[in-house]
This record gives C-alpha cells, sequence and structure tokens, in this order.
C-alpha cells in the first residue's frame, strides 16, 4: 500500500513539473487573480471561492483534460537515480541491440551520402526557399527524382537482428521444446492472455455496436440496415454531447465504439488536448520555418 502511494506521489509531482510554465497554466493563473475582483470571493474562503469559480468558468475541465493526456503519456515508475536510458529502455541487452542497430544505419547513411556527394543536410538557398514556401500546400503531391537513393537497410537485415536477440537471464535449456518452434522471434516479452486481451478489447464484441463495421450477420439486410442506421444516428447524437462536456476521457471511450467521420477531426483534437493557441500556432510557424530553411537527407528518406 506504502509503495503505491509513493507510486502515485510521483507520478503527481511528474505531472505537476510538466504543466508548470505551461500556456494551460499561465491562463489558470492569471483567471485565478483575475477572479479576486469578483465581489462572490470571500478572503474567509478565498482557496474554496476561486476552485468554484474555475469550475464554473470552464478552466477545471481544461485541466482535466490536459491531466488526462499527461497521464496517457507518463512514462513507467521507475528508481530515482535511473539513467535517462535505462528509463527509455529498462532491458541492458535491448539496449545494446538498438545501440548496435542505430550505428549501423548510421554508416549506411554516412556511405550513402559520401556516394552521392550529398550532404546530411544543409542550408537552402534563398530561391529554393521562396519555391518551396509557394509550394507549400501541395508538398504531398510533388514527386521529387529519389531514384538514386537507396533504403537504409533492408527488411530482412533488421528481421535477422530481431531473431538473434536473445535475453541472457532467460534460459530454455539445450534440449529443443515446443517452445523453440512458436517463431523466429525468441524474445519472451510479457504479453496479454486470452482473457486480458478479451477484457481489453471488449468494444469489439459481436454483442457491441461498432460503427463502421461490416460484419455478415444472420439478420435479414433489411432490418440490418435499419439496426445499422439507428445505431449510427444514435452514435452521432452521443458524440455530439460528448463534444459538448469537453472531456478528454469520454472522448477516447466513445471512440472505441468508432468514430463518425463529420465529428473526428474535433473528436481527436479533444482527445489528444490540442487547441489553436496563438502560442501553438507560432510553433507550428517556426518548424514550417526550419523545413523551409534546411534540407535533410532524412526527408528524402522519408519520402522515398
Amino acid at each position: 500500500m506504502q509503495g503505491e502511494e509513493e507510486e502515485l506521489s510521483v507520478s503527481i509531482a511528474h505531472i505537476v513539473q510538466k504543466l508548470k510554465g505551461t500556456a494551460l497554466h499561465c491562463q489558470l493563473e492569471k483567471e485565478a487573480r483575475g477572479s479576486l475582483f469578483n465581489p462572490d470571493i470571500k478572503l474567509e474562503t478565498l482557496k474554496e471561492d476561486i476552485k468554484d469559480f474555475l469550475k464554473a468558468s470552464g478552466w477545471e475541465k481544461k485541466l482535466q483534460n490536459a491531466v488526462y493526456r499527461e497521464l496517457s503519456v507518463l512514462p513507467a515508475p521507475c528508481h530515482p537515480a535511473a539513467p535517462a536510458e535505462h528509463i527509455k529502455e529498462p532491458l541492458a541487452y535491448m539496449r545494446r541491440a538498438q545501440a548496435s542497430w542505430e550505428k549501423r544505419v548510421l554508416k549506411s547513411l554516412n556511405s550513402m551520402c559520401t556516394e552521392l556527394n550529398i550532404p546530411l543536410a544543409r542550408k537552402r538557398p534563398a530561391d529554393e526557399q521562396k519555391e518551396l514556401l509557394n509550394k507549400w500546400n501541395e508538398m504531398g503531391t510533388d514527386e521529387p527524382d529519389l531514384s538514386l537513393f537507396r533504403p537504409v537497410y533492408a527488411p530482412k537485415d533488421f528481421l535477422e537482428v530481431l531473431i538473434n536477440l536473445r535475453n541472457p537471464n532467460y534460459d530454455v535449456g539445450d534440449q529443443p521444446s515446443f517452445r523453440t518452434h512458436l517463431g523466429l522471434i525468441q524474445v519472451p516479452l510479457n504479453i496479454k492472455d486470452i482473457p486480458e486481451l478479451r477484457e481489453f478489447f471488449s468494444e469489439l464484441s459481436l454483442n457491441t455496436g461498432q460503427l463502421g463495421v461490416d460484419d455478415s450477420t444472420p439478420v435479414p439486410p433489411a432490418l440490418w440496415s435499419r439496426t445499422a442506421e439507428l445505431f449510427e444516428n444514435e452514435h452521432f447524437q452521443l458524440g455530439k454531447k460528448v463534444l459538448a462536456e469537453h472531456d478528454s476521457a469520454a472522448a477516447q471511450q466513445y471512440v472505441r465504439q468508432g468514430c463518425p467521420t463529420a465529428l473526428r477531426a474535433d473528436l481527436w483534437a479533444l482527445i489528444l488536448n490540442i487547441s489553436e493557441h496563438p502560442e501553438d500556432i507560432l510553433y507550428y510557424e517556426q518548424l514550417k520555418s526550419n523545413v523551409i530553411q534546411h534540407d535533410l537527407l532524412s526527408d528524402s528518406l522519408i519520402y522515398k
């Protein structure tokens, strides 16, 4: 019990640290200070009155959505003294394999740069920057000549690395067993069993409606069509209610049964807690400026 409380305290501290200095933190602080001029705020019950004010004005819901988003990307609990590479990948033999693979990829990249006489990165000339800016919205339809570029690695090379992964702490013995014939990749990873998978994907049960899934059914086509249309209409109306509530957790639960096309953009923006603040627009413009100014070899490889 004590360990769970310590883990919870660490998670709370991590989320608080992540939210400090964000646009939401500044806005909450600004709203809280502005509420002090509200005649309903009493000095005797200042803390509770400000909480009630933030809740009534919708800021509490925005804070909940931000916390929920941080919870979804919260790293697994680890020892305070653990280095960053251990937090990213706790298994030492995996880290060694990753480092070896990264060296192999880098060697292939440098070799290709030498052969093609192309730098890993360069600053675009002014004329090229202007041309790229003019066709910014058509970049997805542009097909540059990438015939000289080759893949950084072959799929069979990556498969070979995966096949050769072995946990030094896991001894299957010298005698062959059924486990050695389960597949090419023999890494013992913790995965969900059948009952856990059934619970995790409960929304995909045949007894649960699912938008956009055309499963075969013994129900007559005419009746099935009416049933599907009724479910689609009800699901769409429920989606509008979820959006009206501005609740990220509810939106994520809702899309487990399918996401109506008309609500998709708004629902995913809510799930990911995305908003069009001036800071976000400025950050996008900075990223766009970096793309226009610099040409990276990796961009061509992704295009390829």
